[in-house]
């Protein structure tokens, strides 16, 4: 390495604004994470303040994916995951629960934050039967995403599409509805969309959202249900449909109380 150039690890940190509250960092904060700084727990907080069930909120949404994706691999058969917009690993990650079900599974990360590229070495685990990458690429660009992908992936056999609470930070609806759009084009038959985001069913939700945006934060759209149900037009809805995603398939014996965040899981026939 030349005198003065950084390690991959110090420029992923060079990168790192610790300056202004980031989402992926205060979600991990609110699901009990450490890999936060003081700026995102200040604005947690803030945060909680106006709307004290962000916190079920965040820890439903990791919940859900856990039975999401137990779903797809066990029940659907799938062993291909293309997950955009990972966020910062906390606990049953995506690979982790996949693996669990078929060790031969393949899952393909992605995101475009300096502190998740910091601990992608963290994701890059893997069984030895199966493969775990990482990518880094903004979900502005899914032809890009995709290229990338195909090289860990094989898109001539199904594979899950997962945006997890990532398309709130697409600001013009019109154009996140063009991204999926587009990343499902790709998909072969016998695919499948995983999807949640949190929703503006509750005003405490909306101003607390607002006043996270006014911080200089990437702001987030919160969108209705009927808003969030477009994303999934011309694919066939997996029982029991688009839901508050604690409704969505709860374990056998569970009490489950809906909350602001929807989710579903559908084919593409």
């Amino acid at each position: 390495m030349a005198e003065g150039q950084l390690t991959p690890d110090q420029d992923a940190l060079s990168k790192i604004d610790t300056t202004v509250p980031h989402s992926a960092r205060i979600w991990n904060y609110w699901m009990g994470g450490k890999d936060n700084y003081e700026v995102d727990r200040i604005a947690g907080d803030a945060y909680r303040e106006h709307a004290p069930t962000i916190e079920t909120m965040a820890r439903a949404s990791r919940q859900y994916l856990i039975r999401a994706v137990t779903y797809v691999a066990r029940d659907l058969g799938m062993r291909q995951f293309l997950d955009i917009g990972t966020g910062l690993p906390t606990y049953d990650n995506t690979h982790q629960v996949a693996q669990r079900i078929a060790p031969e599974s393949r899952i393909v990360y992605v995101d475009n934050d300096p502190l998740v590229l910091r601990h992608a070495q963290a994701l890059l685990t893997s069984t030895p039967e199966g493969v775990t990458e990482y990518i880094d690429a903004d979900l502005h660009e899914p032809e890009r995403i995709l290229e990338r992908a195909a090289k860990t992936l094989d898109f001539d056999r199904p594979v899950a599409l997962m945006l997890m609470g990532i398309l709130g930070h697409i600001q013009d609806y019109e154009e996140a509805k063009s991204i999926v759009r587009r990343l499902q084009a790709a998909l072969p038959p016998g695919s499948c969309f995983v999807h949640y985001d949190s929703t503006d069913t509750d005003q405490a939700l909306k101003e607390a959202q607002q006043g996270y945006d006014d911080t200089g934060a990437v702001p987030y759209v919160l969108r209705s249900p009927e808003q969030l149900a477009a994303f999934y037009e011309g694919l066939e809805l997996v029982e029991p449909g688009i839901v508050s995603c604690p409704l969505w398939r709860p374990e056998p014996g569970t009490t489950p109380e809906p909350t602001d965040i929807y989710g579903g899981v559908a084919r593409k026939l």
